[in-house]
C-alpha cells in the first residue's frame, strides 16, 4: 500500500483541492433543527441524545463537502466532552468519511514517552479508530515522534508554528545558536523525516504551520522543502487566500488548508444567510466550494 502522503497527494490532484474540512462540532452553533439547545443545560444528563445531534451533523456536513476536499480533520476535543457516546460517534465519522473517499486526520496532538507514544499510535491507528493521520506534539523528541510513523500508510502532523497569538511565549525564544525555537524544531523534523519520504517528495512526518503569520510561512517553507504542511487558522482566526500562498510549492502542492468554524457553520456567516439554518449543509457545501476556488485562484490553478 502506498504511503500516507502519497495517498493525500493523490487525491489532492483528483479533487483539485488543498483544503482540509475541520469537523469541530461547537455544541452552541449547532442548528436548533439538529440540536435542540434546551439539552445543552444539563449535557452530563443529555450526552447520548446531544452525540445523536452531533453524528447527524457531521454525517450531512461529510456528505455535502467530499466532492471539495481530500481530507477532514476532527478534532478529537469536541468528542471526548460527550464522553463514550462521544467516541462512538468519532468511530462513526472516520467510517462515514472513509466511505466518502476522504482520508481523515485525527487532530488529537498527542505524544509521551516511548512507550506511551506508542499505546497512542496504537490506539489512534486501530482498525477501531482507523484514522488515516494525527497530530501530534514533537516537545518529547524522537522517542515520542517514531511510534506514529512505524506504520507508513499512516501519516503524523507535528506541532511546528501555531496560528494562536500565545505562540510567541515559547515558539519564538532565541536559542544559543542564534535560530528560533520553532526553526530549530523544524530542522529536527526534517531530519527525522527523511526516511519516510514519499514517491511526491514529501514525508509521512509532516508539520502544523499557521496561516496567521504568513512571512514566517513562507520562510519555514524555504527551510523545510520537503516537509508537508497543515495550515489552520484560515477563515475564523483571522487567515486569508494571500496569507498561504507561500506555504505551497512551485506546483501548487505541499499544503492543506484547514478551515472548520467557516465551513461547519456557513449557515451563520452573512454571505450564506439566504440558506438558512434548515439547509446548514447546502452552506456548508457552497462555502466549501468557494473556499477551493479562492486558494487555487491565488496558487494560479484552475
Amino acid at each position: 500500500m502506498k504511503l500516507f502522503i502519497d495517498q493525500l497527494q493523490e487525491k489532492m490532484i483528483a479533487k483539485n483541492s488543498r483544503i482540509c474540512v475541520g469537523l469541530d462540532p461547537h455544541l452552541e452553533l449547532l442548528p436548533e433543527t439538529v440540536l435542540d439547545p434546551e439539552l445543552l443545560q444539563d449535557q452530563a444528563a443529555n450526552q447520548v441524545e446531544i452525540a445523536a445531534a452531533v453524528l447527524k451533523f457531521n454525517q450531512d456536513i461529510l456528505a455535502a463537502v467530499a466532492d471539495f476536499t481530500a481530507v477532514v480533520k476532527p478534532q478529537i476535543a469536541f468528542y471526548e466532552k460527550l464522553g463514550s457516546a462521544g467516541f462512538k460517534v468519532l468511530k462513526k465519522l472516520i467510517k462515514k468519511a472513509q466511505t466518502e473517499g476522504l482520508l481523515v486526520l485525527l487532530d488529537a496532538k498527542r505524544n509521551d514517552i516511548g512507550s506511551t507514544a506508542a499505546a497512542y499510535a496504537e490506539a489512534y491507528f486501530a482498525k477501531e479508530t482507523a484514522a488515516d493521520a494525527i497530530t501530534i506534539n514533537p516537545y518529547l523528541g524522537r522517542d515520542g515522534i517514531l511510534p506514529f510513523l512505524k506504520n507508513k500508510n499512516k501519516g503524523a502532523f507535528a506541532l511546528l508554528r501555531t496560528s494562536n497569538p500565545s505562540a510567541v511565549d515559547l515558539q519564538d525564544l532565541k536559542l544559543a545558536n542564534g535560530k528560533l525555537f520553532y526553526q530549530a524544531v523544524g530542522d529536527f523534523l526534517a531530519e527525522l523525516g527523511e526516511p519516510y519520504l514519499g514517491e511526491c517528495g514529501y514525508s509521512n512526518l509532516a508539520a502544523v504551520v499557521g496561516a496567521t503569520y504568513p512571512a514566517e510561512l513562507a520562510a519555514i517553507r524555504k527551510q523545510l522543502p520537503q516537509t508537508f504542511f497543515l495550515i489552520p487558522g484560515y477563515g475564523a482566526q483571522g487567515g486569508g487566500a494571500l496569507d498561504i500562498k507561500a506555504g505551497f510549492d512551485s506546483q501548487g502542492q505541499g499544503a492543506i488548508i484547514n478551515s472548520s468554524r467557516g465551513i461547519n457553520f456557513a449557515y451563520r456567516a452573512a454571505a450564506y444567510k439566504n440558506y438558512g439554518a434548515e439547509n446548514y449543509a447546502e452552506a456548508a457545501r457552497a462555502a466549501a466550494r468557494e473556499m477551493r476556488t479562492e486558494i487555487n485562484a491565488v496558487l494560479s490553478l484552475k
